[in-house]
């Protein structure tokens, strides 16, 4: 049965050690997790893919041939200096648990380790292998957590559950990213006589507009808003009486499950044939959007679990990137479901609500002892 007191005091000792990512250290916060494991008589392994960035996973050995995952991240963002309250504290103040990552993701994280000390209080053994993986560097892009842990094979769940969202919500779908630098060369010359030089900032505008005007192949979806492009950085020219020889600009994509980053990435080409003698395109990063079928066994018994502790779950889309997209490139099943406060996430003061924690732990509990395999 889970514990409630036991649980906020854990979520407390958990929002008090700090693991602010950048810098990035999650050794405490790691090491927290595996005594704690340890403690219920359960062994855990650590993976470090850099000097200071430990992930922890723990198997869970069931009945069946199957396995299922449920996974957390370990780090928060910055503090920054806006707090009115100790961001290290884990304060509780009209029914609300104060703290960096207490929605983000120490409220999730607390809800799992607590949901297995529950299941092991309780003599449960799953019809299935619960894999628990508290990873490293979700803040920053999951390099030295989630992504290595399953190129490797060090994890290899026949289905997960990503542990990271609001609310009770259900994530089964998000749009694809891609982030592009654009580099434009012209020809400098003086401001006095531009058109003996060639200016790369006015190239560059053209062809932002272009760009921003892109129809996507998708352009619909149930549960994501339409495909976008922003412009997030622009720079060029040297000086204000010099025609500008370089520019500069960086684009954010978001697009729909259907297209394809190498659709947007020709369209982009065509764009600059046609406007720039001299351009160079890089692609910082993609992340391919991902989908999954409102009927997975994952989501209806996350929406049983809910509905058994009656809590109101949604299933929604994702507009930002979140880490559910990278178990497609293993063909493994994956959802998002959290129990922080929508809106709290990475802001000062943020907080848990001490009710949504405590639900949470009942609802992850519930589906864990009840998921069955398609």
């Amino acid at each position: 049965m889970i514990n409630k007191k036991r649980l906020i005091q854990l979520t407390q000792k958990l929002i008090q050690i700090d693991s602010q990512n950048p810098p990035g250290d999650e050794r405490k916060i790691a090491r927290f997790v595996a005594d704690y494991l340890k403690r219920l008589g359960i062994n855990s392994g650590v993976y470090e893919f850099k000097k200071n960035r430990p992930n922890i996973i723990a198997v869970i050995k069931g009945r069946g041939l199957k396995s299922l995952l449920i996974t957390p991240h370990l780090d928060t963002v910055p503090a920054g200096r806006s707090w009115t309250v100790n961001p290290f504290g884990g304060k509780i103040i009209r029914g609300r648990l104060y703290g960096l990552g207490a929605t983000d993701c120490k409220a999730n994280l607390a809800a799992a380790m607590e949901a297995i000390n529950s299941l092991r209080d309780d003599l449960v053994t799953l019809p299935y292998t619960l894999i628990f993986a508290a990873t490293a560097e979700e803040e920053t892009g999951s390099d030295l957590g989630l992504i290595p842990l399953l190129n490797r094979n060090i994890i290899k769940p026949d289905a997960a559950v990503v542990l990271d969202a609001d609310d009770f919500d259900i994530i089964i779908t998000q749009k694809g990213l891609m982030h592009m630098t654009v580099k434009i060369q012209g020809k400098r010359a003086h401001g006095a006589y531009p058109w003996l030089g060639v200016n790369a900032i006015d190239i560059a505008i053209d062809a932002i507009k272009a760009i921003k005007a892109i129809r996507f192949s998708r352009t619909r979806h149930k549960y994501l808003r339409p495909p976008t492009i922003n412009v997030g950085v622009i720079k060029g020219g040297d000086k204000v009486n010099i025609v500008a020889d370089w520019c500069e600009f960086e684009l954010d994509f978001r697009f729909l499950p259907g297209s394809r980053a190498d659709e947007i990435i020709k369209k982009v080409k065509a764009i600059l044939n046609r406007r720039a003698r001299k351009y160079k395109i890089q692609i910082q990063g993609v992340q391919e959007p991902y989908n999954i079928k409102e009927t997975h066994s994952l989501v209806e018994y996350l929406k049983k679990a809910a509905r058994k502790i009656r809590v109101k779950s949604l299933v929604l889309g994702s507009e930002g990137a979140t880490v559910i997209t990278f178990f497609q490139h293993k063909f493994i099943p994956a959802v998002a479901t959290g129990f922080g406060c929508g809106g709290c996430a990475h802001i000062a003061d943020e907080y848990v609500k001490v009710e949504n924690l405590y639900k949470g732990a009942l609802v992850l509990e519930e589906f864990l002892k009840n998921y069955k395999f398609n």
